[in-house]
């Protein structure tokens, strides 16, 4: 059965193709991705790799955590569920209760 990883510490420049051929020195990479920031389409640092069996992901865990990688020091450990967040406060947190033009009457004159 395949096990995920988390692969943190990527370089920002670091692309799947040369992630999954890293990981594919410990075994069969199923795939391999690159968590990206939405609004500026950059990587976040961080990804998972999936390999074929949970030997070949114990054999890179041990051959790739704490290893440095293109100048940065790599985590890998087996993938965990992500956790459940709270909800948000205030609505999200997008300004004032006036629509986020300001509020009162700052800036206005009155006659």
């Amino acid at each position: 059965m395949a096990t995920k990883l988390y692969v943190g510490g990527l370089p920002y420049s670091v692309q799947e193709d040369a992630l999954k051929e890293l990981f594919a020195q410990a075994g069969s990479v199923s795939s391999a991705v690159i968590i990206m920031d939405k609004m500026s389409g950059r990587s976040k640092g961080f990804g998972f790799v999936e390999m074929s069996t949970a030997e070949e992901a114990a054999n890179a865990i041990s051959m790739f955590n704490d290893q440095e990688f293109e100048g940065r020091k790599l985590t890998v450990n087996e993938a965990r569920p992500m956790e459940a967040r709270p909800p948000r406060q205030n609505g999200g947190g997008y300004g004032n209760s006036n629509g986020g033009y300001g509020g009162g009457n700052r800036g206005r004159r009155e006659y």
